[in-house]
């Protein structure tokens, strides 16, 4: 029985291990982490084509590119008043955002500026955003500010990023837990015999 128990806990250990991906911090800097003028941020994590990744972010978060009404999370600069307890410094119901600004072009992606991206080379960029789960064009992961100009730029936004597994990891997961269930219930039925001489 122990041999059992043994081989479900070393099974559980083998087929859950891929799931075992801890959120990497990453901080993008408006002015030096810019699409222009600046340097990509490397987050450290490569994923291969067509692996899920999640971003997250405090909506709070905000970096400008400029003077007001600039102000933004990482889903770009739109319409925006200040909250208590935001990076904008401003106080409550001020005018911080303008939807006025529009997007802005660079390589393959037209986005709005103060968006958050993935720098995949070449000039090519992927629209990310400040929450969500993305699809990974493969490679390392490069995040940047995108917008025109890097010389007004200025704060950051600090991104938790994780790996999603995929439907395969999960289902392996719950077959290593299943035989450790199993293992564990066998052994609860073993019954205690008694003999008399």
């Amino acid at each position: 029985m122990k041999h059992l128990i043994l081989r479900s806990l070393t099974a559980a250990a083998l087929f859950s291990s891929p799931v075992a991906a801890s959120a990497t911090v990453v901080i993008v800097d408006a002015k030096a982490n810019s699409t222009s003028g600046g340097t990509s941020k490397d987050t450290g994590l490569t994923f291969a084509t067509g692996q899920q990744f999640r971003i997250t972010s405090s909506t709070n978060d905000l970096w400008s590119s400029g003077a007001l009404p600039r102000f933004s999370d990482a889903n770009g600069i739109v319409f925006r008043l200040a909250v208590a307890g935001d990076d904008s410094g401003q106080a409550p119901g001020t005018q911080i955002g303008s939807s006025t600004f529009g997007n802005y072009t660079q390589g393959n992606l037209s986005a709005r500026y103060g968006s958050l991206v993935a720098d995949l080379g070449n000039n090519t960029f992927q629209l990310l955003g400040a929450n969500g789960v993305f699809v990974s064009q493969g490679g390392p992961l490069k995040l940047a500010y995108f917008d025109s100009n890097s010389g007004d730029n200025s704060g950051f936004i600090t991104f938790n990023i994780t790996a999603v597994p995929e439907p395969a990891t999960w289902a392996l997961m719950l077959v290593g837990f299943g035989m450790i269930g199993f293992g564990l219930r066998s052994r609860r039925k073993q019954a205690v015999r008694v003999t008399y001489a």
